[in-house]
């Protein structure tokens, strides 16, 4: 498997498993569009609430249209792993997906009064099918696409940056999480936030500099791949049917951008190192005289 098969490998999935992960979100949860559904305009247009929102039967419009979207995002999920080059209809899926991907966020950062960071946070998500589209079109190591795939890394952790060092209002699941696996008080967490966030900042800066490129993409790769995995290590309970996997398994996989974009930039900047002349020894002087 040559470098731009990996590439594409890793563009694959992280389409796949963000897209799954929203796909579950909307079978089980029904995504977040309250505040694009809950306002006077909406109540305005629907001759009769009910059966524009339904009953919690299924049986609305709203809840019909959630239950397309959910199966839309599931079959972006079979095109991540299947699309082609040349596969035109199967581009079309993923497309969609990141159309469908803009108006859930926008609806996040509509609820969240609306607070910037929650807006950019999102933009690894929001960019990975896009990076596995343009990849496959241009090629997965075209400036283009590297450029993107750095704008997606920094957009994500500016924005979870700015919320660990409380430039906006910390979300209280980040002290749950904390307080869960490490078992810190409030005060112990904020200052470890603080150290994380700048840290975020600083790879953001990193990704920049030619010398510190890849480890600023390894701490990412790590550090995305760690927060992803703290939602169902800090949920997940045997006490819980299926253990709670239903509840926040998905959680983890739809950040699969955070680390996974990372990876690509790291593996697409490494550059093995070549062996001079002076180090092969010949197997002639290697086997002693008899």
């Amino acid at each position: 498997m040559n470098r731009d098969q990996i590439l594409l490998l890793i563009f694959r999935g992280g389409t796949f498993l963000c897209l799954l992960g929203w796909a579950w979100t909307h079978f089980y949860w029904e995504g977040s569009y309250a505040v694009l559904v809950w306002n006077e305009t909406t109540q305005g247009l629907a001759e009769n609430w009910d059966d524009f929102v339904g009953s919690g039967a299924d049986d609305g419009l709203v809840q019909r249209w959630l239950g397309v979207l959910a199966w839309l995002y599931l079959a972006g999920t079979v095109c991540a792993l299947t699309v082609r080059r040349t596969s035109t209809y199967q581009l079309v899926p993923l497309l969609l997906s990141v159309v469908m991907l803009g108006v859930l966020f926008y609806a996040k950062y509509l609820g969240a009064q609306p607070q910037l960071p929650m807006l950019i946070e999102h933009g690894g998500q929001f960019l990975m099918p896009v990076l596995l589209v343009l990849g496959l079109k241009m090629g997965p190591r075209h400036p283009m696409v590297m450029n993107l795939a750095i704008i997606a890394v920094t957009l994500t952790f500016a924005g979870h940056g700015a919320y660990a060092l409380g430039l906006w209002p910390i979300p209280s699941n980040y002290f749950s999480m904390t307080k869960v696996i490490f078992g810190w008080e409030a005060a112990t967490t904020k200052v470890f936030l603080g150290v994380a966030g700048a840290l975020d900042y600083l790879l953001c800066v990193g990704l920049l500099i030619p010398k510190l490129r890849i480890p600023s993409a390894l701490y990412a790769c790590f550090w995305g791949l760690a927060t992803a995995l703290a939602r169902p290590v800090a949920g997940m309970s045997s006490e819980l049917n299926f253990w709670g996997a239903d509840h926040f398994v998905h959680e983890a996989l739809l950040r699969a951008p955070h680390f996974l974009i990372p990876l690509y930039l790291a593996v697409f900047w490494y550059k093995p190192r070549k062996k001079s002349t002076g180090d092969l020894v010949s197997v002639t002087e290697s086997v002693p005289d008899s």
